[in-house]
């Protein structure tokens, strides 16, 4: 019986051997070759042969290369280099996907980060934009023109933010907000009330901006989108 344990470590060490051996032979082989990333490998059975490895030791060498994404795997497809391709969802999905509830949750993330980024990098032709906004707001004669003016107003402070990767998150997240939310608005031809929430909370915003106040710019953004969500879920309200 002792023999036989001694064979199988024996065997156990060879095929060790054999795995570690297509390893090295196949990093050695894309490095040769430095593909750029998702280029597609050869089959299996033409990688083998190449190598010179059996099929086996290179689907465990591939795994090994997998797991430290070096290499990433489709079934059907075949295998790729570099880290797998993170596959992003379509704003048609989203729509579909989310809620009011999470697209308020997320304005509170970012928005106020925006604000802060607007009250450093602002110009002045973006506050002469923000105030133009402001104006249009106060002179909406009705729900809907109002809320045109307002969604200017949330893209000129993306766009005083000065960082285009950011508008365009802002720009995604406003093309979801408006697919989600914009159904639940009322249709009303009747204004915004004078004293409305948003007038005075629009008005902190753009002066905080204007003061170069970064932690008063974040602040006055978080206040007013909480405003807005308490607006959502009140049978008569109306979000912004």
């Amino acid at each position: 019986m002792h023999g036989k344990f001694e064979m199988g470590d024996e065997e156990g060490a060879v095929a060790s051997d054999a795995n570690d051996a297509t390893l090295v032979q196949l990093r050695a082989w894309l490095t040769r070759h430095d593909f750029p990333p998702d280029t597609r490998l050869p089959a299996e059975r033409e990688l083998s042969d190449i190598l010179g490895v059996s099929r086996g030791d290179l689907r465990k060498a591939l795994a090994a290369l997998e797991a430290e994404g070096q290499l990433w795997r489709h079934v059907g497809k075949g295998t790729f280099t570099g880290a797998r391709r993170i596959e992003v969802m379509s704003l048609a999905d989203i729509d579909r996907e989310t809620n009011p509830a999470e697209v308020m949750r997320t304005r509170l993330l970012i928005e106020p980060i925006i604000a802060r980024e607007a009250a450093l990098n602002a110009t002045s032709k973006h506050l002469e934009a923000l105030r133009r906004c402001i104006r249009r707001t106060h002179k909406a004669t009705t729900w809907r023109q109002y809320e045109t003016a307002d969604n200017e107003l949330h893209r000129c402070i993306a766009e005083a933010a000065d960082n285009r990767l950011l508008l365009a998150l802002f720009d995604a997240l406003n093309a979801v907000r408006r697919a989600v939310v914009w159904g639940l608005l009322r249709n009303s031809t009747d204004r915004p009330s004078a004293d409305h929430h948003s007038f005075a909370e629009h008005d902190r915003i753009v002066e905080a901006i204007e003061r170069r106040d970064l932690e008063g710019a974040g602040k006055a953004m978080y206040v007013h989108l909480r405003g807005v969500e308490r607006s959502l879920i009140e049978p008569d309200g109306i979000a912004d």
